[in-house]
């Protein structure tokens, strides 16, 4: 048992050294290429079509996901240069004690998702299985999907890494043979031109808004990985590219089915599995969304698990990894209990985080000048990031006027042009007015600019 224990991650939360760190741009590109190449992801592209057209669908996808993953790389990149969790570096903008509740609220978010994919990673597998053998038992293979994504995890970063490379690998394989085989057994003229909704919930700015809104859902992660990137240069880009080309294969491919479905006299689906499954290619679909699913969950795990080491440090690794994974499994096994409240999710998602991110990026590019004492944030010993016994006001008042702009013009009076890109702006701008009233806006930055960022990162 011990001998097990041992060969268990180690991880924490001190930053990473930059001996320590393992990631170069084709690992930063796969990880961040497996992570979003997710059924989640399909089912949002699904949204679009027939409520718009196929050719606006694809527009948005591909406008939306370059710029946002602008912020998300910017996010992605503190990490780089300060080598710390992303949770772990609210702690200077909300405060050594205010960054609590945004880890808090994190991990309970992420284990919300690893519910959803787990249950749709187990219909996946179940398919797979019974396709080959005739053998059918869902509840069994969501805990078979878990139990594989805990095993993964719990050999920590290094480990998530090497699973990673891998899958991406077989999701652009087999997703490209999935594209084929759609598009060679149905007509993409007919796509082109088929009959939109009478009365589309969706409009093409508000599918553009949502595309942007998947970007930032992944901002509360990016740093977990990042801070193993050898380089600024390589981890931004490497993360850049590989979030934009999975966000548009796998809402195009959303997209793609449920036209195709509707065309077809089906109902509507995100599912490749159920569209293919007549010409007898639903077993490669079913891998694929397996696959795509237990790469994400992987990764849910793993930053669920660096949240609540932000909050219970004392308890290592791998006990928060076995225990988040056993909550994670109990929950999925609620099945169509979850599918049914999905798109409230995701934005429940943007209205919790957008402006926690966007208080981040304003902290450190513009009122920090780029430069965090990482050491301070993370032990706490010079007090730098003390604020208010403990907690920045300025930012939790920044916070909740952005949450309730979000709130209010999502789910109360929701804007023609969707409300993710304003709600950014008004907390970014809120934070950088309320500390420049409060006279926050340079105490806090380290004296010695050498002093600094121990771990800055040459490009």
């Amino acid at each position: 048992m011990a001998v097990f224990l041992e060969q268990l991650g180690k991880d924490d939360i001190r930053p990473t050294r930059q001996s320590e760190r393992t990631m170069n741009f084709f690992g930063t590109f796969a990880l961040w290429l497996a992570a979003n190449v997710v059924i989640t992801t399909v089912m949002t592209g699904m949204m679009f079509v027939p409520d718009i057209s196929f050719t606006d669908a694809i527009l948005a996808i591909v406008i939306g996901s370059v710029l946002g993953a602008i912020p998300l790389a910017l996010t992605g990149n503190i990490g780089i240069r300060t080598g710390l969790p992303t949770m772990v570096l609210t702690r200077a903008s909300f405060g050594q004690k205010g960054a609590i509740l945004p880890a808090i609220v994190n991990t309970l978010v992420l284990i919300g998702w690893s519910w959803i994919q787990a249950y749709m990673a187990g219909l996946s597998l179940n398919y797979a299985i019974n396709y080959m053998t005739g053998y059918s038992n869902v509840d069994m293979f969501v805990i078979l999907t878990e139990v594989l994504v805990v095993l993964m995890t719990v050999y920590g970063h290094k480990g998530v890494e090497r699973v990673e490379k891998y899958v991406s690998i077989a999701m652009i394989v087999l997703a490209f043979i999935v594209f084929y085989k759609l598009f060679t057994a149905y007509h993409i003229s007919n796509l082109m031109t088929m009959q939109l909704s009478e009365h589309p919930a969706v409009t093409g700015i508000i599918a553009f808004d949502i595309v942007v809104a998947t970007a930032f859902s992944w901002m509360s992660s990016v740093c977990d990985f990042n801070r193993n990137c050898k380089s600024e240069k390589s981890g931004g880009w490497g993360t850049y590219l590989g979030y934009i080309a999975a966000s548009v294969i796998a809402m195009m491919l959303g997209a793609v089915v449920s036209g195709f479905s509707i065309l077809s006299g089906m109902e509507q689906t995100y599912d490749p599995t159920i569209l293919l499954a007549k010409y007898g290619f639903g077993l490669v679909a079913s891998l694929v969304v397996f696959f795509s699913v237990l790469s994400t969950n992987i990764m849910a795990l793993y930053s669920a698990t660096m949240s609540f080491m932000n909050v219970f440090p004392g308890l290592g690794f791998w006990k928060p990894v076995v225990l988040i994974g056993i909550v994670s499994t109990l929950g999925a096994l609620l099945k169509e209990a979850l599918m049914t409240n999905f798109f409230t999710f995701v934005l429940m998602v943007a209205t919790l985080f957008i402006p926690v991110f966007a208080i981040v990026l304003v902290d450190f590019f513009i009122l920090k000048k780029s430069r965090y004492d990482a050491e301070d944030i993370a032990f706490d010993r010079k007090k730098k990031y003390h604020y208010q016994n403990g907690f920045n006001l300025s930012a939790y008042a920044a916070y909740i006027i952005g949450a309730i702009f979000a709130y209010y013009f999502t789910y109360v009076q929701p804007l023609s042009i969707g409300s993710t890109i304003l709600t950014f702006l008004v907390s970014g701008i809120s934070y950088w007015v309320l500390m420049g009233i409060f006279r926050q806006t340079s105490q806090h930055t380290a004296a010695n600019p050498d002093d600094a960022v121990p771990n800055r990162m040459e490009a």
